[in-house]
């Protein structure tokens, strides 16, 4: 490079250029042509690596690697080329010292700005490639993203800060731990975040997708953004609810993403039967009930096991308390449970049974409690609707009632 500066002084002096002026020129004609190396350099690297590598990328059967080498990213990263060619070169075309040291200080800030730009669309980029694989899809991984973000930036501002005020970064470092007390404050909420985001995921206590309910917050919907500082839940009236990821750590929420993976989806309902109802079978309302497909076996077994024990013990059937006998309540218990395991809609292999519960001043609660095979949330009413309302319809067959407060037209038929 020397060589060619002599050259070129040599070539204006014999134009007649004065040699002061002829110096002076050669410094302004090395610095276009580095400037036009540089120039070069970039356009090539943007214009034919970039795309050369691009096509490369393309014509793989992976995807992951046309998601990671996107045009975006290799855009990113070839702009880096260009200040670090322009920080080797110009010594050649800058001899004053401070003003070489000034520019070579904003190279240096420029290089670590692009690579802080390139690192923050490669961690992009690889979030978009996590967040299309079925294992990792419903992961937070948007906070864990949005804090490697932040400590990239915040070494990145580190460094150009010490840059400016030519000072060492560890000298900086060690007087920010004078003032770390501040910083907690300022950065509470991000720092809970990332703690809470990291508990979130170690535990996999929580996922994008996943039904929760918050009372506390007003939450119950579905996850649809884990971020550092915030967790968005969609309501089911369709408003968005924000909660703090510390929120969930230090209080309590319900997941229902253990019944979405479950076999089945709890239902749990009781219906109040008039205690006054309740009586002894007679022969006529045994013979009723054998005429039902679902009671038929039922009650031959029952009542053979009853003949057998009242004849062993010698019981006197004149009297209607002796021995054993059915009741109509009896009965109908035992038609529930065979018509819950003839549903096709019910999953037979979990809990499935009906119940009575402690008598009270409304009755006594016959309660079902069983699992619907369907999950979905509208589907899911549909099969305990349909259950109830066949519930409601056969009680009057056992003759039972069921419990229910006087209305107005009670009270008035009764005046009349």
């Amino acid at each position: 490079m020397r060589e060619l500066a002599n050259k070129i002084d040599t070539l204006l002096m014999s134009w007649g250029v004065n040699s002061k002026v002829a110096s002076q020129s050669v410094d302004v004609v090395l610095l276009i042509l580095v400037l036009l190396v540089v120039l070069i350099a970039d356009l090539f690297c943007r214009y034919v690596i970039v795309n050369t590598i691009t096509k490369l990328v393309k014509k793989t059967r992976a995807t992951w690697d046309d998601i990671l080498f996107d045009r975006k990213v290799l855009n990113y990263l070839s702009h880096i080329v260009a200040p670090i060619l322009l920080f080797v070169l110009l010594p050649l075309a800058i001899p004053d010292e401070k003003v070489l040291d000034f520019l070579r200080r904003l190279c240096v800030i420029y290089i670590i700005a692009v690579v802080l730009r390139f690192s923050t669309a490669f961690l992009a980029a690889i979030y978009y490639l996590y967040s299309t694989r079925e294992q990792t899809r419903n992961k937070p991984l948007k906070g864990l993203l949005q804090t490697a973000q932040v400590i990239l930036f915040f070494i990145g501002g580190i460094f150009i800060i010490s840059i400016i005020l030519d000072k060492s970064p560890m000298a900086l470092l060690t007087g920010l731990g004078a003032s770390a007390a501040i910083l907690m404050l300022v950065f509470k909420d991000s720092i809970m975040g990332f703690v809470s985001g990291i508990q979130l995921t170690a535990n996999n206590m929580l996922r994008v997708g996943d039904w929760i309910a918050m009372p506390k917050y007003g939450a119950d919907g579905t996850v649809i953004e884990v971020t550092l500082n915030t967790v968005k839940v969609r309501n089911w009236d369709n408003t968005i609810t924000t909660i703090p990821p510390y929120a969930l750590v230090s209080d309590s929420f319900q997941n229902w993403r253990g019944m979405e993976e479950s076999g089945g989806r709890r239902i749990k309902r009781s219906i109040n039967i008039d205690m006054n109802s309740v009586k002894f079978c007679t022969p006529d309302m045994l013979d009723k009930y054998r005429q039902i497909d679902l009671l038929k076996e039922y009650i031959s077994e029952t009542e053979n096991k009853i003949k057998a024990y009242n004849e062993e013990h010698g019981v006197n059937d004149a009297i209607k308390v002796n021995g054993h006998r059915q009741t109509n309540i009896g009965v109908f218990r035992a038609y529930l449970n065979n018509y819950l395991k003839s549903l096709p809609t019910i999953n037979q292999r979990m809990t499935c049974m009906v119940r009575q519960l402690q008598p009270t001043e409304t009755g006594i609660p016959m309660e079902l409690y069983f699992f619907s095979a369907i999950k979905e949330w509208i589907p899911y009413e549909g099969v305990q609707a349909d259950v109830f309302d066949h519930v409601l319809a056969i009680i009057p067959e056992f003759d039972l009632r069921v419990f229910q407060n006087p209305s107005g037209d009670d009270l008035r038929s009764l005046h009349h």
